[in-house]
């Protein structure tokens, strides 16, 4: 679903960030936001919806340029995870070129969880996005907190799925980075696959993401 434009040289990529209310999903972005450098990103935009929020920005607003000329824009959005706002949902989720699924760690999120990630496969389809070919990480949030899933009852339940997951607690700051370096990584070997970003553009997957994930040191 990459917005490819081949005359004007310009590729836009969406990455999305999925999963029940609360979880943690605007914590991770507003981590991410706040770590990396302020040359490589945007504002942070949030659209309020009653009881929840739908925050989204550009990183590498001025783009990222290979050394054939392409001009890649990166946008990362989340999605309202209150259940009345399923067409936002649908609607961020369109043209999407990978997801990371952001679950609540807590024994009683449980089923929260489940009914969630069920509904990103249906609104997945309703989009036209197969969820098997899509890049596609999850990450279990707040384990800082107590009364989590054990990891190995998480390993135990997602192994046979193939989909990379991270522990994390984006409140502490833990896990973040790696979640969304592992998407990045994903997202790489599925366009490259189809547009040749190292063998027609020159840019390899770590250049890539190095130059994506450049930690500010203010």
């Amino acid at each position: 679903m990459i917005e490819f434009d081949e005359v004007q040289k310009r590729m836009v990529i969406k990455l999305v960030y999925y999963g029940p209310a609360m979880s943690g999903k605007t914590t991770n972005l507003m981590y991410l936001h706040d770590v990396l450098d302020k040359k490589g990103r945007g504002e942070l935009m949030t659209l309020d919806t009653q009881d929840d929020r739908t925050i989204f920005f550009d990183l590498l607003p001025f783009f990222l340029t290979t050394p054939s000329g392409l001009k890649i824009k990166l946008k990362v959005y989340t999605v309202p995870g209150q259940v009345r706002h399923d067409a936002t949902r649908k609607a961020v989720l369109m043209r999407a070129d990978g997801v990371a699924f952001i679950a609540d760690s807590q024994v009683k999120e449980s089923l929260n969880n489940a009914e969630s990630f069920s509904n990103l496969e249906k609104n997945l389809s309703i989009v036209g996005i197969d969820i098997d070919s899509i890049p596609l990480v999850i990450q279990f949030n707040k384990r800082d907190l107590k009364d989590i899933i054990p990891e190995e009852d998480v390993i135990k339940t997602w192994k046979d799925s193939g989909i990379p997951i991270f522990f994390a607690s984006a409140l502490m700051g833990w896990g973040v980075v790696e979640t969304f370096k592992c998407l990045l990584e994903m997202v790489y070997d599925h366009i490259d696959k189809k547009h040749q970003l190292n063998a027609s553009h020159g840019l390899t997957k770590e250049q890539f993401v190095t130059q994506i994930i450049r930690i500010s040191n203010d």
